[in-house]
C-alpha cells in the first residue's frame, strides 16, 4: 500500500507524517509520532479513551483516518496543560478524585474540556449528557461530574 503524506498540527508543533491511507488517527499519534496519552480501548468508538480535540471539537481518534486530519489542528491530553500549568479540567479532576485507574481520563479530559468550552451552563443531567459517548469502569461518574462543575466553575472565573 502507498502511504500518503500528511501534515498536521498536534499541540500546537507542526508535524509531517507518512502513512498508509488506512492508519487511524489514534494509531498515527501514538505509533508514529509517540503522542502515548491518546489511549486505545475498543477500537469502535463506544469507548471515549482514545478522544482528542480536531479543530477544537472532541472526536474520537479510532473513527477517523490520519488522513482525513490532514492540514488540521489536534490537541491531545499532552497538549491540556499550558507553560507546565494543568489546566482546570486536569486541576478539578485531581482534586475531586474523577480518575481512577486513568485509563479512560484522556478521553474525558478532553470530552470534559470540549463540553465546558461548548456550552454556556452545565448541570448534572448536561455533564452526563455530555460525557456519555465516554465509558469509566472505576469510578461511578459522580466525581467525574462534580469535577467538570468544579472546572466550569473555575473557567467561568477566568473569563
Amino acid at each position: 500500500m502507498t502511504n500518503v503524506d500528511i501534515s498536521l498540527t498536534v499541540n500546537g508543533t507542526a508535524q509531517e507524517l507518512s502513512v498508509e491511507p488506512r492508519t487511524l488517527l489514534a494509531h498515527a499519534l501514538r505509533d508514529e509520532l509517540g503522542i502515548t496519552g491518546t489511549n486505545i480501548g475498543c477500537e469502535s468508538g463506544r469507548c471515549g479513551a482514545c478522544t482528542v480535540h480536531l479543530d477544537g471539537s472532541a472526536v474520537k481518534s479510532c473513527t477517523l483516518l490520519a488522513v482525513q486530519a490532514d492540514e488540521r489542528e489536534i490537541t491531545t491530553v499532552e497538549g491540556l496543560a499550558t507553560d507546565g500549568e494543568l489546566h482546570p479540567v486536569q486541576e478539578a479532576f485531581n482534586e475531586e478524585h474523577g480518575l481512577q485507574c486513568g485509563y479512560c481520563t484522556p478521553g474525558m479530559l478532553l470530552t470534559s474540556t470540549a463540553l465546558i468550552e461548548r456550552e454556556e451552563t452545565l448541570d448534572e443531567e448536561s455533564i452526563r449528557e455530555g460525557i456519555y459517548g465516554n465509558l469509566c469502569r472505576c469510578t461511578g461518574y459522580q466525581n467525574i461530574v462534580e469535577a467538570v462543575e468544579t472546572a466550569q466553575s473555575r473557567m467561568e472565573d477566568d473569563q
